[in-house]
């Protein structure tokens, strides 16, 4: 059975830093794409960050130069590293795995709140 669980997320200062983090279980994550995206109230779940495999990332324009996403395939993980964090920030975030046949495994989502 495959899960999927973040954590990391919490209330920040503007400016401010978190990692999140993503680990999965009963699948190897190294051998799938894998990808953060956020929800913020009242709007669609976007993308955030993805990291494909062979290396490849990419991030959307709203957080390029601010967040940083890596793995480790030692520990089945995956990581959101996220500076200057500002208020259009805040949002649920959500890690996703997809695999070779395009089913898509989702966690529960960690909270991020930024004040100003």
């Amino acid at each position: 059975q495959v899960q999927i669980v973040e954590s990391g997320g919490g209330l920040v200062q503007e400016g401010g830093s978190l990692r999140l983090s993503c680990v999965a279980s009963g699948i190897r994550m190294s051998i799938h794409p894998m990808a953060w995206y956020r929800q913020a109230p009242g709007k669609e779940r976007e993308m955030v960050a993805e990291n494909l495999i062979g290396g490849t990332t990419n991030y959307a324009d709203t957080v390029k130069g601010r967040f940083t996403i890596s793995r480790d395939g030692n520990r089945n993980t995956v990581f959101l590293q996220m500076n200057a964090l500002k208020p259009e920030d805040t949002a649920v975030y959500y890690c996703k795995l997809t695999t070779r046949a395009g089913t898509p495994y989702w966690g529960q989502g960690t909270q991020v709140t930024v004040s100003s």
